[in-house]
């Protein structure tokens, strides 16, 4: 694909040195010969420049991490009807006359991965932490009847903390989302405390998580015989979606 104008794409978040998306659409780029096209990071330190980075005029597409997707759900003038439903944004497609459109493209990734890896089947599922990825986690259970209960740190309403969680809790709940950033480089001795000695061999443990590939949450559910995913696959689907509706 070649295009005459230089476009400029780019990823919003926050300590985004780590991230995967500038180097995955350099080497497409470079690999599918697609001309006039770069991606950046804007490493956002506060809400305001989030903001500030949405309503630029010399942009052609975002992505959106970690903190700030419920931030770019409340920043854009649009959001698809599936961006409205999930409550976040992580893909910001800019229109000919400049608008800005919210899309989610975190729930295909997920749910093409999630079923990619795992065949099991069960109706309950944890979701670890409260941020938009899961957000968008919870929405692709709910659409293939998977009910699933949040974990926090932080009590609130319909939101147990990790201080609830029992080793009959985790037998009940085979299917856990890590959606939190525990574990990310270079914190890759951090976890979720949760019960892992009950974790058993019926376990499905996907960490959203891509660097390191194994985090310790998955090396502690494989130690117990539990099958696990990291989050590279999601990624490479999401990044793939969201260069697609760029390009609509």
């Amino acid at each position: 694909m070649e295009t005459k104008r230089q476009r400029k794409f780019g990823l919003i978040g926050k300590d985004i040195d780590y991230s995967f998306s500038r180097a995955y659409f350099a080497k497409k780029f470079e690999q599918q010969n697609i001309k006039n096209c770069q991606y950046v990071n804007f490493d956002c330190p506060d809400e305001d420049t989030v903001r500030e980075t949405i309503a630029r005029q010399d942009l052609a597409g975002l992505n959106v991490t970690i903190p700030y997707k419920e931030v770019a759900f409340a920043a854009v003038d649009e959001l698809s009807e599936q961006a409205r439903d999930i409550g976040a944004v992580n893909t910001v497609v800019f229109d000919d006359n400049g608008k800005t459109i919210g899309h989610n493209t975190d729930a295909y990734g997920f749910e093409k991965s999630l079923f990619e890896h795992w065949k099991g089947r069960t109706d309950k599922a944890l979701i670890l932490g409260t941020g938009g990825a899961s957000k968008a986690v919870d929405f692709v259970l709910r659409q293939h009847h998977i009910y699933p209960q949040w974990v926090s740190r932080n009590p609130q309403e319909g939101v147990i903390t990790y201080a609830d969680l029992t080793d009959a809790i985790i037998r009940q709940h085979l299917l856990i989302i890590n959606c939190t950033p525990l574990g990310t480089f270079p914190n890759t001795s951090q976890a979720p405390d949760l019960p892992y000695a009950a974790l058993t061999e019926e376990h499905f443990l996907f960490d959203l998580i891509y660097n390191p590939a194994e985090t310790r949450f998955l090396s502690l559910g494989i130690k117990q015989g539990a099958k696990t995913a990291n989050g590279a696959q999601m990624l490479v689907h999401q990044a793939e979606a969201a260069w697609a509706l760029w390009n609509a």
